[in-house]
């Protein structure tokens, strides 16, 4: 018999604010064995402009991907390798920063800006790779029937035998943005040796018997092969996500992550004599050292 997960951590996520000012809720934002390889969730959202315009100017990354997920408005991406475009709701950036990267994400008005963003840690043998930026259409994600009121838009990974748009990512994860109907159930058979958890971000649910988790309350998993969730009377929708665990140093140092302290002050270092980039394309973007540091 397969066992069930369980919730070993439940957290609420905070109000905080990011890049040049932006008001957003962190999910999380640290170091967690029972979350590796996975380093940050940032829900960011408002119906007030003066909460994001301010957005995320030029800032450097180097050693993990970072993964932008739209729900509503549009975001305005450039970088230091030249890509330039707009991510637009439904749709999805993936961008591995490898050996460093510089970009900025700047929201654009609407009428209601939501997304979400995702850091996933790179290994050590993968830490100084080419960088590189991929787009994902809303076209490209496929919604997947998981049965009576369930379904999923499947972002990474591998459910039910079908491929996510998103292959090639080292850390082999699983993004699911789920959608349960009022008082739907749904068993959710996963890899055992993945790190799981979940992200409630509308109405309230229950994972296996646990207490109910609301919009805003993030649950992460013990091990098992099997997530059984049940919706409550307003469904739900949530993020879930699952990777396997890197287990390697870490030291992390605001947008960069490497595995040694003396690795993250070569990167801050070189940043700020301009040295920073292994690959970087003519466009016109702030001199390395220039831009402030997210």
């Amino acid at each position: 018999m397969n066992q069930t997960r369980n919730i070993i951590q439940k957290r609420t996520a905070r109000p905080t604010r990011e890049g040049a000012g932006v008001l957003l809720k962190r999910v999380f934002g640290e170091v967690d064995e029972h979350l590796d390889p996975f380093l940050l969730l940032d829900h960011f959202g408002s119906d007030r402009p003066e909460d994001y315009l301010a957005g995320f100017p030029w800032h450097p990354h180097r050693g993990i991907e970072t993964i932008t997920y739209m729900l509503s408005g549009t975001v305005e991406h450039r970088d230091s390798l030249g890509n330039q475009g707009v991510i637009r709701p439904g749709e999805v950036q993936w961008m591995t920063a490898g050996s460093g990267i510089i970009h900025q994400e700047m929201p654009q008005r609407a009428p209601v800006l939501e997304g979400f963003q995702l850091w996933s840690n790179l290994p050590k043998s993968h830490k100084m790779m080419p960088p590189r930026y991929r787009e994902v259409k809303s076209s490209e994600i496929k919604e997947i029937e998981l049965g009576a009121g369930a379904r999923a838009k499947l972002i990474c990974g591998i459910l039910n035998g079908v491929s996510g748009p998103v292959s090639d990512v080292i850390s082999d994860p699983l993004y699911l943005d789920l959608a349960l109907a009022e008082g739907s159930r749904l068993e959710l058979p996963l890899d055992n040796g993945r790190n799981v958890f979940a992200y409630v971000y509308r109405g309230w649910t229950r994972f296996g018997e646990s207490d109910v988790l609301r919009a805003f309350d993030q649950a992460v998993f013990g091990e098992g092969a099997v997530l059984k969730i049940q919706a409550g009377d307003e469904g739900a929708r949530m993020l879930l996500l699952a990777g396997k665990p890197i287990a390697e140093p870490v030291a992390w140092g605001g947008p960069i992550v490497m595995n040694t302290e003396e690795e993250l002050r070569l990167a801050l270092q070189q940043y700020r004599d301009g040295t920073f980039l292994q690959q970087r394309s003519e466009s016109a973007f702030p001199e390395p050292g220039k831009a402030p540091v997210r």
